[in-house]
């Protein structure tokens, strides 16, 4: 999460209350307005302290408008009845509330047999607060297997993990907690994503894991798993050094399923040993759920599992938090129900419709180059045409933030820092009407942008943000 620090004048700010806001109090008058940064000596109304609220969160960004995120922004209305039925249901308490526990055991079934896991039944899996929790977990069970078969060299020796340079930030995180060292395949050329030959390269006895990506968050493309998987089988038989590979599938985890089903990149490749996904991504849930799975036991040292008694029953649990909500794991059991296989497809091909269909009715603009075009996630990059020198892509995201588009713009890692990109991440609820309404407001901008002198946005860092 981000990091905040107080304000500077704390003693000072207050929040401005309407005086139709405040209800008579029992010493008589309206309610004071209460301060910003400190806790206020006497309780508010409740009608009061809500309104309060809910006007400051006016000035939030509309996230249905939000084609920076990829996370989900819309739900039927039924799921979030669910949720609110759920909200104080404390997912780690399994003893305590059994139903849903099961409806986790289910949904880790589920995904095993998505998954193609050799023997759906002897997967290990559990849900998490999203695909960072799991990429951290399945980081850990690739360093223990690791640590475990070289005790001789752990830990007077550091280990390793190979991934490309496009991995999200989650994986950054992970070698820099952990104390692996990240050794990053670089984007090259027309490529933005690792190459398997280059990541074998990378590899060598203290290498735990190679980190394929199913649908890279700088593009939408799909890394070539099963390539990657040839790669380090080659590896294998000249050197003898068996290293597994992690998939961080986000984002296509929940799309190559149902709409590239003879594409191989899940337990269907022996070298596979775990795949993480968001369910609130393309898993069609509100934010706070992800999941982690392995292909066996064998995959999950046990000593990272803990068993504890003090909520009732024995429980064994593998997180790296304890208490959190089980709203968002009622909602994805909920959605595997409400769609199954069939209602995912056509979610999920409408929205790589939407999203192939806006790729090129924006390139036919002629302002813009494609590096992607949505048909792998339903998510696109592009750039500024060569000849277009009057404006760039933070221009293009600060203007239509002007009109509640939110639409990043950010420049690409080594080898490619001189490459600027916008984003455009289409997900359920973003229709062919909406992405009518955005071409439109997008072209009303070009003749504007066109006339000016040069690139005007001088912050580019203020403009606009990377979201993953």
């Amino acid at each position: 999460m981000a990091l905040h620090k107080g304000s500077e004048r704390h003693d000072v700010r207050t929040v401005s209350v309407n005086p139709f806001y405040g209800e008579a109090n029992p010493v008589g008058g309206m309610t004071e307005a209460p301060p910003t940064h400190r806790l206020p000596d006497a309780p508010l109304p409740p009608s009061t302290a809500y309104q309060l609220v809910h006007d400051e969160l006016m000035l939030d960004g509309n996230a249905r408008l939000n084609l920076a995120t990829f996370v989900t922004t819309w739900m039927e209305p039924q799921a979030g009845v669910l949720m609110t039925e759920c909200r104080d249901k404390n997912m780690i308490d399994k003893d305590e509330y059994p139903r849903t526990a099961e409806l986790e055991r289910r949904c880790v079934a589920m995904l095993a047999d998505l998954w193609n896991a050799p023997d759906p039944a002897a997967a290990v899996g559990c849900s998490t607060t999203g695909s960072s929790e799991a990429c951290m977990l399945a980081g850990m069970a690739l360093k223990r297997r690791w640590a475990k078969r070289n005790a001789d060299r752990y830990p007077s020796e550091r280990p390793n993990l190979v991934m490309g340079i496009n991995v999200q930030v989650c994986w950054e995180k992970f070698c820099n907690f952990w104390e692996v060292d990240a050794r990053l395949v670089p984007m090259e050329g027309e490529r933005f994503h690792l190459d398997p030959q280059a990541a074998v390269e990378l590899c060598d006895e203290n290498t735990i894991g190679v980190v394929g990506i199913l649908g890279s968050t700088f593009d939408g493309s799909y890394e070539p798993i099963a390539d990657l998987c040839a790669a380090l089988d080659a590896l294998q038989e000249r050197t003898g050094l068996d290293i597994p590979v992690h998939v961080d599938g986000a984002s296509g985890g929940m799309v190559a399923p149902f709409l590239d089903e003879d594409l191989v990149w899940d337990f269907r490749l022996p070298r596979v040993a775990s795949i993480n996904c968001s369910g609130h991504k393309y898993g069609l849930v509100y934010p706070g759920v992800g999941w982690a799975l392995w292909r066996d036991r064998e995959a999950l040292p046990d000593e990272l599992v803990f068993r504890v008694n003090y909520l009732g029953g024995e429980m064994p649990t593998f997180a790296l938090n304890f208490s959190r909500p089980g709203a968002q794991v009622v909602a994805q059991y909920y959605t595997f129900l409400r769609l199954g296989r069939e209602g995912f497809r056509a979610v999920q091909q409408s929205t790589r419709d939407v999203a192939r269909s806006l790729a090129d009715r924006i390139a036919a603009l002629g302002d813009f180059r494609l590096l992607t075009r949505g048909d792998e996630l339903p998510v696109f990059a592009l750039t500024t045409a060569d000849d277009i020198t009057s404006y760039d892509v933070f221009d293009v995201s600060r203007r239509l933030r002007e009109g509640g588009w939110l639409v990043p713009a950010y420049t690409f890692p080594a080898h490619r820092e001189d490459l600027s990109v916008l984003r455009i991440v289409c997900r359920n609820g973003f229709s062919h009407d909406l992405a009518d309404l955005f071409v439109d407001d997008l072209t009303r901008l070009l003749p504007e942008l066109r006339r000016q002198p040069h690139p005007l946005t001088r912050d580019k860092g203020a403009a606009t943000g990377f979201h993953h």
